[in-house]
């Protein structure tokens, strides 16, 4: 489930699966592009926020629970992720992700893709992907743009969940506040960001998603490929 709630300039995007660390569904993914779509069409936002619900996590990625896609699915499936990364890349409005938990797999694509990350010293994020067999083609790309290529291969073949310690070292984090403060200060920057010239900040936000677009694109050209072999190589064996 997804909210949209608007306070002064900020829309604050929830994430609302606290029962399942709110790992998103296709449902939840078509509902986030909406709600983005929306709040970036409004005159009154300046900035949109993005959290989950509870204390436990930011979102959990994928839901393993849910039916992924077998081979005639696989481009639908691989168009709805496009439609979510590419939304939250050209949002004209300055995107935080107010980190209340851990973040892991997409999730924490996503907060890395948001243009500021707010949380606290108790968050984690990570890569897990490969512990329950899901080979990764956004995830190299996007750590690979933030932190190199060691780290994309450490987080990204070992699997494992950095902590709040390593995450502010290597600077992922913009503002690290109390836990209970995490979207307060959240709203804080986006009062900030508001006051700013609205064609600058559009202009400027374009340009940074320009250096990255093609790496960006040639993630989903390897995730159909890499997908496609998975699911084969399932149906044959």
């Amino acid at each position: 489930m997804i909210t949209l709630e608007q306070t002064g300039p900020a829309a604050v995007i929830t994430f609302r699966r606290p029962e399942a660390m709110n790992a998103w569904t296709a449902a939840m993914r078509s509902d986030l592009i909406a709600a983005m779509a929306q709040a970036d069409r409004d005159e009154s936002v300046r900035a949109i926020i993005f959290t989950g619900a509870g204390e436990r996590a930011f979102g959990a990625g994928q839901d393993l629970r849910e039916a992924g896609p077998g081979l005639a699915e696989l481009e639908g499936w691989i168009d709805q992720w496009a439609r979510l990364f590419t939304t939250l890349r050209t949002l004209s409005k300055p995107s935080i992700a107010a980190l209340n938990g851990v973040a892991a797999g997409s999730s924490f694509q996503f907060a890395l893709m948001a243009d500021f990350r707010v949380a606290h010293d108790g968050v984690r994020m990570g890569q897990p992907e490969i512990k329950s067999g899901v080979a990764s083609a956004m995830g190299p790309w996007i750590i690979r743009e933030l932190l190199g290529p060691a780290y994309a291969a450490d987080l990204c073949l070992s699997g494992r969940i950095m902590d709040g310690a390593e995450c502010q070292r290597l600077g992922l984090f913009n503002r690290v506040v109390a836990q209970g403060e995490v979207l307060v200060e959240a709203l804080h920057l986006a009062q900030e960001l508001a006051a700013l010239p609205r064609e600058a900040m559009r202009l400027t936000k374009a340009r940074l998603a320009s250096l990255s677009e093609a790496g960006f694109q040639d993630a989903f050209d390897h995730w159909r490929r890499m997908l496609r072999e998975t699911l084969a190589g399932a149906e044959q064996g």
